[in-house]
């Protein structure tokens, strides 16, 4: 990490959509909605399709211990082999996951950014670059740190005095199996992918054939059971109708 530090985003539909218009989307591609629960039911009530998943959650305690032992054993092991077009990017600013997630789930989603926007040229400029390469790039461009500060601002919270937080974003989305690309195999079989700036690379978390289902289910099987609190948020990016 890096001795620079921001505020921490707020999770929230509101404050994502303006950290995301500012740099490029475009408002009549794709919006952040809120997931209101993990139930069948109130996943139903995600407009479709939904191109990416960022969730909120503690990583304190058991959830911490899971993630370091996860850690370890990519150490020894390494990273399992995911599709070579992930967009992903190492964290190395304190509290700038929030940022983080929504480059990966805009960099890897098919959704439109405005000719020549700032994120549309990030997201070019960084495509052959590794991502501690793409994390100094992210360092030394103001623009993305001061949208940042204006979002963290727009939250419906109180900007904090204290800027230690054991909160923490991660993006979800859907990738080709990586074997399959490798082997120029047809096949429609896609990969749920965890991206986090504060991992060892894109971790692949199984076969996916809905993505809201499956992140879902994933929160509900390894998250929940861990967790040292209720302070969870999960927010969408989906398409808009054309």
């Amino acid at each position: 990490m890096t001795d620079s530090r921001w505020i921490p985003l707020e999770s929230n539909p509101e404050v994502l959509n303006s950290w995301a218009y500012k740099v490029g989307l475009s408002p009549t591609s794709a919006e952040f909605v809120d997931i209101y629960g993990l139930d069948n039911e109130l996943l139903g009530l995600v407009p479709q399709p939904v191109k990416a998943v960022i969730l909120l959650f503690p990583i304190r305690g058991a959830i911490g211990d899971m993630r370091r032992l996860e850690d370890e054993q990519i150490a020894a092991n390494g990273l399992p082999a995911v599709d070579s077009t992930i967009f992903w990017m190492k964290q190395t600013i304190s509290n700038a996951c929030g940022t983080m997630g929504l480059i990966h789930a805009l960099a890897n989603s098919d959704v439109m950014y405005e000719p020549e926007s700032p994120l549309a040229q990030f997201i070019d400029i960084c495509k052959d670059k590794t991502p501690l390469e793409r994390a100094k790039i992210l360092e030394t461009t103001d623009l993305f740190s001061d949208v940042h500060a204006d979002a963290a601002q727009a939250g419906q919270s109180a900007v904090p005095d204290n800027l230690d937080t054991d909160l923490h974003f991660t993006c979800f989305v859907l990738a080709p199996d990586a074997a399959a690309r490798q082997t120029q195999t047809e096949t429609s079989e896609r990969r749920l992918i965890e991206l986090d700036g504060d991992r060892a690379g894109p971790l692949d978390r199984g076969k996916s054939t809905d993505l809201l289902k499956d992140v879902a289910a994933y929160v509900k099987e390894h998250i929940i059971p861990k967790a040292p609190s209720l302070e969870f948020s999960m927010i969408a990016l989906v398409e808009l109708a054309k």
